[in-house]
């Protein structure tokens, strides 16, 4: 069994907070946390990481005690990263916080590791993020939104795939292009693991995305150490919630980036081995209509 922590909120400082220390995690204490954010664009949440969700996080692993955090980011394909961060404001909440910022796009040849999953649908693997590769502890915050062009939806999963370089091969293109795009996301995963994944949920794309679409208050936050979890337990608000008939269709588990994750190994392959976990009687109703989709679809 992987924990969800699960918390019915539209304040998303006191959402964050809960949802961590629901899951009773591990001590960070003198460790050095790099945090992955999803800064796609810079458009308002759901489009972005909302910098209250990166505000309270931040706080949250100071407060349990981490060295250093952080934030690396690559964003785009259209826009340049500095230009989104000055634009969201990350630079003068790292001031303000005291938290590092490393330019994924102004990484040099050395910022990146080859990495070559094996049976992967990528056609010679892919170059990855070295800081994510090396780093003592990973925490990342992503969004709660479907994706308009072929992921079906933008979730723990997809958001990795901004540790892929633009620069160079075409990665991007070849992602893109391919009927195996949903498996080749999951298959960025196996590069690296994170020890905390936060959802913000407070609003949801339940159509289009990555950065507009209809946009609904679902009023929820997830935590958890399990993308496919975290990722399944996503898919089946946004199916409460009315979205798409490709994020509708079928089993969650059959779901071709959550399917591709469970083979992988890189987390729970059913329903069956995902408690939700709550701290109050709102968020264990919301708690069960979610666990009821699960459960059958």
């Amino acid at each position: 069994m992987t924990k969800v922590a699960l918390v019915s909120t539209k304040d998303r400082c006191e959402g964050v907070r809960q949802a961590i220390d629901l899951l009773g995690l591990r001590s960070f204490r003198g460790e050095s946390v790099v945090l992955k954010p999803n800064f796609n664009t810079a458009d308002p949440a759901p489009g972005s990481t909302h910098n209250d969700t990166l505000e309270s996080l931040v706080l949250a692993l100071q407060q349990m005690g981490v060295k250093q955090v952080t934030l690396a980011e690559r964003c785009g394909p259209e826009n340049s990263t500095r230009k989104i961060m000055e634009k969201k404001g990350t630079f003068r909440l790292a001031e303000k916080l005291g938290f590092n910022i490393v330019n994924l796009e102004e990484a040099g040849p050395e910022g990146w590791v080859k990495v070559k999953p094996k049976e992967s649908h990528w056609s010679q693997g892919f170059h990855f993020a070295r800081i994510y590769r090396e780093a003592e502890s990973i925490v990342q915050t992503c969004c709660l939104k479907t994706h308009a062009y072929g992921g079906h939806f933008t979730l723990s999963l997809k958001n990795s795939v901004g540790l892929v370089p633009l620069r160079g091969y075409p990665y991007m293109g070849e992602l893109h292009s391919s009927h195996y795009q949903r498996q080749m996301i999951a298959e960025i995963n196996t590069a690296y693991s994170p020890d905390l994944v936060v959802m913000d949920g407070v609003e949801a794309f339940v159509d289009g995305g990555p950065d507009r679409g209809t946009k609904v208050e679902a009023k929820v936050m997830l935590a958890g150490t399990d993308r496919v979890a975290i990722d399944a337990v996503g898919v089946a608000i946004l199916r409460l919630l009315g979205t798409t008939p490709e994020v509708s269709r079928g089993s969650i588990f059959e779901q071709e980036q959550i399917a591709r994750a469970a083979e992988l190994g890189l987390g729970v392959s059913s329903a069956k081995q995902i408690q939700l976990v709550t701290g109050d009687a709102e968020s264990e109703s919301f708690a069960a209509r979610v666990m009821d989709i699960l459960a059958h679809g």
